[in-house]
């Protein structure tokens, strides 16, 4: 249809797109609607606006990351948003229900349609277009394998939903921002300084939708490594045993370490699905450990309250995060040439620090107990319940809770790990393999063959420590004596021997060479 006289320029100065436009006049056709129109039209600022930088906002809080059909943020005015807004997370589609649609632009004389009742209001733009042409990158880049893609997906979905609702959790908040301790930022910066050129190419597997690796590649600088300067198994304790104290006090509870890798860089225009950590990884932190970029890159995190905030990071900022159960996400590509962190995880052993009645620097005025008689008033996490003592289940994971089921279909026989009763659930076999004692690997194998598949609570076998600590002769024994070869850590969700032999020794390694020579694959860890 002709536009009336002076609309079609208006339309142009506003630089509508014509799905906007299709929607404005559906209002405006209707004489009922007419001066709806006018007034939303007269209403507009025909003024230019210097776009600004995104800002970094408080909780409950988020920027508005308002997109060009290139993604590109331009905006910083704060909005408020929930899940599969920004991204999908809870569902396998974005919202669509934009602010414009003639339904929320004059609801009284609009039906909303069927398909989006019950939807949110989409106040960042197309992202649904944006997510598209994501999932398509990963199918097109995986050929004949590309549909895995679809299914990698489902499986991010299916978590963020069914885990975030299941989880006893620590904090009131979720998260919370803090410069790192001066201790842990050294560890980190000098062994970063050193060997920050020297990262190797991530291998996230075959169609792996936690990043978008196969247009924007990670790369790992790992902190396992003895052959970079510094690295090693000592490195990576001393960075555990620094930064438990400041997490175990956001947390008030006794931890043990799960996971830490080394630090990840993250290059131009990577995007980071939102999701939630695979157990047991329950009480972690990011540590920002050097950037470069033109414009802040945040993290989108989804606090208990289900609000969106997007937290901009400086080097040497921390971010401490319940990741069992807050959504987290980069779903804004990165502008810029490389994003380095590190990620440190804990998991709550079952007891509090009222153990000790106080922690050491307490105020005095502070009552312990009282604070864990509100804790359990809050229904907050922070206590000895019966569950810890009297069931099979994690301590974190609450009995009944849908995640219930998917914890027992993991864990065959309704038995936690001897790390539940506080221990590592390593056995003999694995630490002579890690020490690279084949005389020992081959005394715990004599008395239980069994024990070359035995994995330990975070799901390693004596093939994956010997593998990563680079002893070709262990793992050629074990292999011989029936090891899995291409078993995964973290009960199927976390990387093959191949994976943690590349990362740390480098691909010109002998165990990497011999792996190859009987079929290993290279599978990395979900995230």
């Amino acid at each position: 249809k002709t536009l009336p006289i002076g609309i079609s320029s208006l339309l142009e100065k506003m630089n509508m797109t014509l799905s906007q436009v299709a929607a404005l006049l559906l209002l405006f056709t209707s004489s009922a609607n007419a001066g709806g129109l006018l007034s939303l039209l007269s209403s507009k600022n025909d003024e230019p606006k210097e776009p600004r930088k995104p800002q970094a906002r408080t909780s409950g809080e988020a920027i508005d990351f308002s997109k060009s059909s290139l993604g590109t943020p331009h905006g910083n005015d704060p909005v408020e948003y929930g899940v599969d807004v920004s991204f999908p997370i809870q569902h396998k589609l974005a919202s669509q229900n934009y602010e414009w649609l003639p339904h929320n632009m004059d609801p009284e004389h609009n039906a909303v349609p069927r398909k989006l009742k019950e939807t949110v209001i989409q106040p960042l733009g197309d992202r649904q277009a944006f997510y598209d042409d994501f999932l398509n990158g990963c199918i097109e880049a995986f050929g004949s394998k590309g549909q895995r893609c679809r299914s990698s997906e489902d499986g991010r979905i299916a978590m963020s939903l069914r885990q975030p609702q299941s989880m006893t959790n620590y904090t009131d908040v979720g998260f919370k921002k803090i410069r790192c301790p001066p201790e842990v930022m050294k560890l980190i910066t000098e062994f970063w300084e050193t060997n920050k050129e020297r990262g190797t190419l991530e291998t996230w597997g075959t169609a792996n939708t936690y990043t978008n690796n196969w247009a924007s590649p990670t790369y790992m600088v790992s902190v396992e490594n003895n052959g970079l300067r510094g690295g090693g198994s000592r490195l990576k304790q001393k960075i555990w045993d620094a930064a438990r104290d400041t997490i175990q006090e956001g947390t008030n509870q006794e931890l043990t370490p799960v996971s830490l890798y080394g630090i990840r860089i993250y290059t131009e225009d990577s995007v980071l699905s939102t999701h939630v950590d695979r157990l047991p990884l329950v009480s972690s932190a990011i540590v920002n450990v050097a950037q470069d970029v033109d414009e802040p890159w945040p993290i989108e995190v989804y606090g208990h309250d289900g609000k969106a905030t997007n937290v901009t990071m400086e080097p040497g900022d921390m971010v401490l995060y319940e990741s069992h159960s807050v959504l987290h996400g980069r779903p804004f590509p990165l502008k810029g040439r490389y994003y380095a962190n590190i990620f440190i995880h804990f998991e709550p052993v079952g007891h509090t620090l009222r153990h000790n009645k106080r922690t050491e620097g307490d105020d005095e005025d502070i009552d312990v107990d009282e604070k864990y008689k509100n804790d359990v008033a809050r229904g907050v996490g922070g206590h000895e319940v019966d569950q810890a003592a009297e069931s099979d289940l994690p301590p974190y994971v609450i009995p009944g809770s849908p995640e219930e089921a998917n914890w027992r279909a993991r864990h065959p026989g309704n038995k936690r790990s001897e790390q539940r009763s506080f221990a590592t659930g390593t056995t003999g076999a694995h630490t002579a393999a890690q020490n690279g004692d084949l005389l020992g690997v081959m005394k715990a194998v004599s008395k239980d063959k069994a024990v070359v598949n035995k994995t330990d609570s975070n799901g390693w076998t004596a093939l994956h420590e010997s593998a990563r600590a680079g002893h070709k002769d262990i793992v050629k024994y074990l292999y011989e004596s029936g090891a899995d070869l291409n078993a995964r850590t973290n009960h199927g969700r976390g990387g093959t021997a191949m994976h943690f032999a590349k990362t740390k020794l480098g691909e010109d390694h002998e165990v990497v060479s011999y792996l190859e020579s009987l079929g290993a694959v290279d599978i990395g860890p979900d995230l």
